[in-house]
Formats: structure tokens, sequence, C-alpha cells
């Protein structure tokens, strides 16, 4: 799990370092850079998830135990914070007041799961990308660009989609993807 997120989050870095990003840019092409980007991230992504996988059936180690209305706040705070990245793509007001859901969708994500889950290695995951998260977007304030892609952004029309598709998200989150392929129920448990 440790080298999945070196790897996941060193190739993210690069993102903050403009000169360094060019440079690759400049020596791969951006479709070079492009594809190794996602190769490096694609297998940390994959090594995070075997390693926190493989570390939950090994040998869980307890650092603190959260009451339980921690899992009820994590379970409302995760409404907005998966509107806050699907907002990132369907760009609107959201967007505009906000300028990068996205981390703040990742950064609300992080902290609800950091608050429900006491054990060590979430410590170290959720924290992780708590900590990139903050990172990032201080970076953010640092360089010349805005670091986004060229979406247009539309109006209250598309802050309705945003939460709309995020709804129909969280609730895929809650009953499918979290009890079938994380094994850990939402609601229930």
């Amino acid at each position: 799990m440790i080298l999945g997120l070196v790897l996941f989050f060193g190739v993210h870095l690069i993102t903050t370092q403009r000169g360094l990003r060019a440079r690759l840019i400049g020596s791969w092409g951006e479709g070079g850079y492009k594809a190794g980007y996602g190769l490096v991230a694609l297998a940390g992504l994959a090594l995070i998830v075997w390693g926190f996988a493989h570390y939950r059936a090994t040998g869980w180690i307890d650092v603190w135990y959260p009451p339980t209305a921690f899992k009820h706040i994590t379970i409302a705070l995760m409404l907005p914070a998966v509107i806050l990245v699907v907002a990132s793509y369907i760009r609107g007001r959201i967007y505009t007041a906000l300028r990068h859901p996205m981390l703040a969708g990742i950064k609300l994500w992080a902290a609800a799961h950091l608050l429900a889950n006491g054990d060590l290695g979430s410590i170290i995951l959720f924290g992780s990308f708590l900590g990139w998260a903050v990172y990032d977007r201080i970076s953010l304030k640092h360089r010349g660009d805005s670091g986004a892609p060229p979406i247009p952004v539309g109006g209250v029309g598309n802050d309705l989609i945003a939460a709309a598709v995020g709804v129909v998200a969280y609730l895929a989150l809650v009953f499918v993807f979290h009890p079938v392929v994380i094994g850990v129920p939402v609601i229930g448990a």
C-alpha cells in the first residue's frame, strides 16, 4: 500500500511542479507524458487497493475506536463529497464558487473516512489523500495556470445535473460498490 501511495502521489506531484512537467512533456511529447502518467498512477492505485486489502485480511492495527456517531457523520458527509467530485466535470455555479470542487470532494471524502476509521492502515490511506489534496490546493494558488482542463462552465442547470448524478453515484457507492468491492457494508453494519 505504501509503495502504491508513493507512486500515485509521486506522479500527481509532478503536476504541481510546472518546470519538471514541461521538461517531461518536452522529452516524451504530450502523448507520452500522459501515457506514462496514467500508467504510473494506475499502477499506484492498483498497489494501494491490493495493499490495503492485504492489510485488512492479515492484521488490523487499531489506533483508536471511533464512536458510532462518527460513522453516521461519514455517511452524511459522503453525499456532498460525491456531488463535489461530479461538479468538477459538470461545471456550474458550484465550480465557480469553489474553483476546485474535485479537491474539495477528496478532502471531504478523506476527512469523513478518517472520522469513521481508527485503524493504522486507514489513517495512512485517508490521511495521505487528505494531505495530498490540501497540498495540491495550496500549490494551485502558486501556479500560473488553473491546472484544470478547459471545460466550459454552465449555470445552475449544471449544478442540478451534478447533484442528480452525484445522488445516483452516492447510492451506487453505498449499496453496491462499498459492500461488494470494499467488503464493508455502509448501511446496517
